[in-house]
């Protein structure tokens, strides 16, 4: 075997392992990958470079700007609320209607963006009609995930196809050549629920109907609702005291939501802040806990004064519950690293945590991905919150305030897009139009596209684009699709079809579906000329099939909805189990028809 093949091989299955394991970071990954290949002199510098100027990399950057414009603007919180609202109450309506638009979404922005924009409103709708919200968040998260294959723009894998192809020498598909495709998919797994739903779905009872928001959030997780306003007297010990060293959490489980003195009021005041004489401080708590600090710290209560009272009536503040998604910042990190209070000026007062409900003090517990977060704090400042690309804010509060008078620049910017790639030119460059137009159309300032961006999807597309390269350059995709092939090379051509779909169902349960399309498109393409087959069809059907990834919660969209939704990894084999025997089986049937037959 030739050293550079061996060279590549071994690359290639370090980062799978990586990637599979989860141990760095996966744009960690793709860059020490990228950088190997270089520095073994597998690839000269403009080859391991090459995915930074790629097609798919600005089509992606592009998508990203456009949907935080859309968002901005409030146009897809108009559209989710009208959606949910001619949803009506009905179980199996609800999950239609929902189904369809949510996998709508998922074709035109990101699918993880989809699920995240109508979860708030099927968390409200479960609560008011008492359906178990398990039986709605799984079959949307699937339904965002199968949405994504309907445009090429609806998912990573499907953007890099078309790069993939060029650097072959093959046509590029166009916006919509995949659309049949994703159509039938997103209908059968809609019609999968609708039948089998009942059978595969878990089924949770949710709380009371006919409460507002709050009263439900607080019913629900028993949070307390007790504030008083407590002033520190100039014999109390806590003088030069910090809360941690006060004990709030640890000892009292309390919360200090705000801190006054004369006209100066800090609201979830920094850990390290000492307290004084004169102060007066908001705390959160059970009446015995917060008797129980007053009395041992000799405070006094003061709560029937007006002082600063107003700032923690409903209207003005309240509990928030927030969902921690996989590119969040704070995803890996603990509160008290990310600093929560001095960034935001809300009180973390409950987490969820692998499951399991944490009170007191947390702040050193490691936050993951789809974890809750229970805040207090003034609206406007969990408004700042949910701004942020770090938190998913599912509890509805009106002081939301959006730039609607840009809806539609923001709508022509995305529609523009989205025309001149119907008509022939390259997504990256109907797109990136696209992002340009809504900054000068001011939708976004130049500061905001570019933070709207996730970079670590870039450099995750970016790193692992020259491994494809370095094996067809090297021969080691060939190598691998001869040995593949000699499994089915002397049966019917389906079984080259079903072994791609297998294969491609296989690596995405495991690694990313970007990754996996990376490894396994030149594979494709190396099976595919072996068998004189034609190699486009089966490199996007691989893509396609790097979505079926429905039994293990591995899917960034699974993870993020597994918390909410309350979900174990059994439930996902449970349900996803059937899913994928019939993504397959569709996958197989439409590719054969539309291409092969």
């Amino acid at each position: 075997m030739d050293v550079n093949i061996i060279i590549v091989l071994t690359i290639l299955t370090a980062t799978v392992v990586l990637l599979v394991m989860d141990l760095i970071r996966i744009d960690v990954v793709a860059i020490s990958c990228m950088l190997a290949l270089g520095w073994t002199g597998i690839l000269d510098v403009q080859e391991m470079f090459s995915g930074f100027s790629s097609n798919a990399v600005i089509a992606m950057m592009s998508v990203m700007i456009m949907g935080r414009g859309i968002a901005r603007t409030g146009i897809m919180d108009g559209f989710s609320k009208y959606i949910i609202k001619k949803a009506g109450t009905r179980k199996t309506k609800l999950i239609g209607v929902l189904s369809l638009a949510t996998g709508f979404l998922s074709g035109l922005i990101q699918n993880i963006g989809a699920a995240a924009l109508f979860l708030p409103g099927i968390i409200q709708i479960s609560r008011r009609t008492k359906i178990p919200i398990s039986s709605l968040i799984m079959p949307i998260g699937f339904a965002a995930i199968l949405g994504g294959a309907l445009t090429m723009v609806g998912s990573g894998p499907l953007i890099l196809v078309n790069d993939i192809l060029k650097n072959e020498g093959h046509d590029a598909f166009n916006l919509f050549s995949v659309t049949p495709i994703g159509v039938i998919l997103l209908v059968t797994g809609i019609g999968y629920f609708y039948v089998f739903g009942k059978y595969v779905l878990p089924s949770k009872e949710t709380g009371k109907a006919g409460q507002s928001e709050q009263e439900r959030l607080i019913e629900k997780l028993n949070l307390p609702q007790n504030i008083k306003l407590l002033s520190v007297t100039g014999k109390s010990p806590l003088i030069g005291k910090t809360t941690e060293q006060a004990g709030l959490w640890s000892l009292y489980r309390i919360n200090l939501l705000g801190l006054g003195k004369g006209t100066e009021v800090i609201y979830a005041p920094w850990r390290e802040t000492k307290f004084e004489q004169g102060q007066t401080l908001a705390i959160l708590g059970s009446s015995e806990n917060i008797n129980k600090f007053s009395r041992e710290f000799k405070l006094e209560d003061i709560s029937s004064s007006r002082y600063f009272s107003d700032d923690f009536n409903p209207n003005v503040s309240g509990f928030a519950e927030i969902v921690i998604p996989p590119a969040s910042e704070l995803a890996g990190k603990c509160i008290r690293k990310y600093s929560l209070r001095k960034r935001y000026a809300v009180e973390p007062v409950m987490l969820f945590n692998k499951g399991e409900r944490v009170e007191g003090d947390f702040s050193d517990v490691e936050i993951r991905p789809g974890d809750t977060l229970i805040v207090y704090g003034k609206w406007d400042k969990i408004q700042d919150v949910k701004a942020s690309s770090d938190f998913v804010v599912l509890t509805h509060f009106d002081v939301e305030k959006k730039d609607v008078t840009k809806s539609w620049q923001a709508a022509g910017c995305f529609v523009f897009a989205i025309i001149l790639a119907m008509f022939g030119f390259p997504i990256s460059m109907a797109f990136l139009t696209g992002a340009i137009c809504m900054v000068f159309t001011r939708v976004l300032n130049i500061g905001e596209a570019y933070q709207a961006i996730e970079w670590k999807v870039v450099f995750l597309l970016a790193g692992l684009i020259p491994l494809g390269i370095a094996m067809q350059k090297t021969g080691a995709a060939m190598l691998l699709a001869e040995s593949i092939m000699k499994l089915v090379i002397d049966l019917h051509p389906v079984f080259v079809i079903i072994m791609v779909g297998i294969l491609s169902t296989m690596f995405s349960l495991f690694m990313s579906n970007v990754g996996a399309i990376v490894v396994l498109a030149p594979l494709v393409m190396g099976m595919a000329g072996i068998a004189e087959m034609d190699p486009r069809p089966l490199v996007l059907m691989a893509a396609v099939c790097t979505g079926n990834s429905f039994i293990l919660p591995t899917h960034q969209v699974n993870a993020f909805l597994m918390s909410s939704g309350g979900y174990r990894n059994a439930d996902y084999l449970k349900a996803g189990s059937g899913m994928t025997i019939v993504f397959l089986a569709i996958a197989v049937l439409t590719f054969y028809y539309f291409y092969f037959n």
